[in-house]
């Protein structure tokens, strides 16, 4: 009878006292990341007027980031981030015969949504999207003199990734983003491959 007492307790405790299974992606999470970035410009409106540049540049790009994410249940996880991240080497110049343009974007910022699917209980796959905004300053040189102007552009970004936890509390993802900046008088689009590390509070 003992023997059966102890048997039903160590089941009831593997039953119901057992802890359970640990949400890899609940939380927030703090992270650096870094990777490539192109931005490419074509007639872009701004405080100096429409400005007569075609141009593309491929730059480095680092940033940080801060994130709430969580776990819904049957793999379906949602979440909000914000980051800041800055460009190395990444000014675009050009112009005319008669004037000689540079497009500097200084630093940027965004504010997104993200939602995904646990393709295992570690590795997730996912889309996001939202608001970006990049600060940008502009330099027009012509015959006439010099003209210089900061611009705050608005934008809208999407993309899509995968993150992976690697050991308790820290996660590794690797994301493309698509950014577009530009307006009906001209295009202003940036692409971005990142890299990333987060640490799971």
């Amino acid at each position: 009878m003992r023997n059966y007492f102890l048997s039903m307790l160590v089941a009831a405790t593997m039953l119901y006292g057992a802890p359970a299974a640990a949400q890899n992606f609940t939380g927030p999470s703090v992270g650096v990341q870094g990777g490539w970035q192109q931005e490419k410009v074509r007639t872009p409106n701004t405080n100096l007027g429409v400005l007569p540049i075609d141009r593309s540049r491929d730059a480095a790009v680092a940033g940080v980031f801060a994130g709430y994410d969580r776990e819904l249940g049957r793999g379906f996880v949602t979440g909000v981030e914000a980051g800041f991240s800055i460009a190395s080497s990444d000014k675009l110049r050009g112009g005319t015969g008669t004037s000689a343009i540079t497009i500097d974007p200084k630093w940027s910022f965004d504010a997104t949504a993200r939602a995904g699917y646990l393709v295992t209980p570690e590795t997730l796959v996912y889309v996001r999207g939202g608001y970006a905004n990049e600060r940008i300053r502009a330099t027009m040189a012509s015959g006439s003199g010099t003209g210089t102007s900061s611009d705050n552009r608005d934008g809208w970004l999407v993309g899509g990734g995968v993150e992976r936890m690697l050991i308790p509390n820290v996660s590794a993802r690797l994301e493309y983003r698509f950014t577009d900046f530009g307006d009906s008088k001209g295009m202003y689009d940036r692409h971005q491959v990142l890299a990333g590390i987060a640490y799971r509070f």
